[in-house]
C-alpha cells in the first residue's frame, strides 16, 4: 500500500481542479502495476468525481448542481448555523467525497477524455483542501 496527500488551495464555490496529473504521479511513485487508486477529499463541502475537463461540460456541471441544490432556497443547516453553506453540504453529499480508479500496467485506467477532479462547493472565498490518495496493488 502507498498513501500520499495532495494539498489544493481553492478560490471559491464552483472551482473545479484537475487532480489527474498529481494522482498519476502518486501511482508512479507507488510502484504498483496492477491495483486500485482511491481518492478521498477531507471535508463535507467538497467532492471528487470524473469528468471531461473541458470548459463547456464544466459549466454544465456547475449549472446542474445549482439546479439540484439552488442558492435561493432556505436550508435548515443555514438556519441552525448561519454560515450560508447548506447548499454546499447538499451538493457535496450528492457527488461524494471519494472514488476509485483501476491501475493497469502502472497507469490510471481513465478514458481518453476522463479526468479526476476536485469540486470546491463551499461558499467561502478560499479553502485549503486535503486529498488523500491511496494506491493498493
Amino acid at each position: 500500500m502507498f498513501r500520499t496527500t495532495i494539498q489544493v488551495e481553492t478560490h471559491g464555490e464552483g472551482e473545479i481542479v484537475n487532480l489527474t496529473p498529481r494522482i498519476a504521479q502518486a501511482v508512479a511513485e507507488s510502484g504498483v502495476r496492477e491495483g486500485l487508486a482511491t481518492v478521498f477529499v477531507a471535508g463535507s463541502t467538497a467532492a471528487v468525481t470524473t469528468i471531461e475537463y473541458e470548459p463547456g461540460v464544466l459549466s454544465d456541471l456547475r449549472r446542474a448542481l445549482s439546479v439540484i441544490a439552488p442558492a435561493d432556497i432556505p436550508y435548515a443547516h443555514d438556519a441552525a448555523w448561519g454560515d450560508g453553506n447548506g447548499r454546499s453540504h447538499v451538493r457535496a453529499a450528492i457527488v461524494g467525497p471519494s472514488l476509485s480508479v483501476p491501475v493497469i500496467e502502472g497507469r490510471l485506467a481513465c478514458g481518453t477524455w476522463q479526468q479526476v477532479v476536485l469540486l470546491e462547493l463551499d461558499v467561502r472565498s478560499s479553502r485549503e483542501r486535503t486529498v488523500y490518495v491511496t494506491v493498493l496493488g
